[in-house]
């Protein structure tokens, strides 16, 4: 099982694609990176809530190497956010000064080898990811970059999948 698991903020994704995994071994992979717990406390309740009621069975990873994860674990895999990690590849590659093509270029390398990841597992693989069309997005040139990357990287990955689901309200479609 591959599966895509995509919606808007707060629309109960994360929560359905936790029970696509189960409550048997697993790996968590928060893609990072994860905003400082010291100075953000709304963030770092919502970090608690969701470590609370993981099954103590999961591994909890925080990682921004995704593909190295996929390939590395044990037992089926749940990527939560590619928008997040999406951030970290950005930022890595300085991109938000750069021009479109070249960031695109750097972001489909890092998604192309998360793809193949996905693909040659030997567990299942849930990620969750934005839509990008359901999301507000600044109307600015790094809001577009952002909103624009994102759709590609879900559409690469899911390609990968042998599903996708869209979460809205917590109601699931199976795409």
């Amino acid at each position: 099982m591959r599966i895509l698991v995509t919606g808007g903020v707060r629309s109960g994704k994360s929560t359905h694609a936790e029970a696509l995994v189960g409550e048997g071994p697993a790996t968590y992979v928060a893609a990072g990176p994860t905003p400082d717990v010291d100075t953000d406390p709304d963030w770092a309740a919502r970090i608690a809530a969701h470590r609370a009621r993981r099954p103590a069975t999961w591994t909890t990873l925080e990682t921004q190497d995704l593909a190295t994860a996929v390939r590395e674990a044990d037992a089926p895999v749940l990527i939560d956010c590619l928008g997040t990690w999406l951030t970290a590849v950005i930022d890595d590659a300085g991109a938000w000064e750069q021009d479109n093509d070249v960031v695109l270029g750097l972001v489909v390398a890092h998604v192309d080898e998360l793809a193949a990841a996905v693909r040659d597992s030997a567990h299942d693989v849930v990620l969750v990811t934005n839509e990008v069309g359901l999301g507000v997005v600044p109307e600015h040139r790094s809001g577009r970059l952002f909103r624009d990357l994102l759709g590609t990287v879900n559409q690469r990955v899911a390609a990968a999948c042998d599903e996708v689901h869209l979460v809205v309200a917590g109601r699931v479609l199976r795409l």
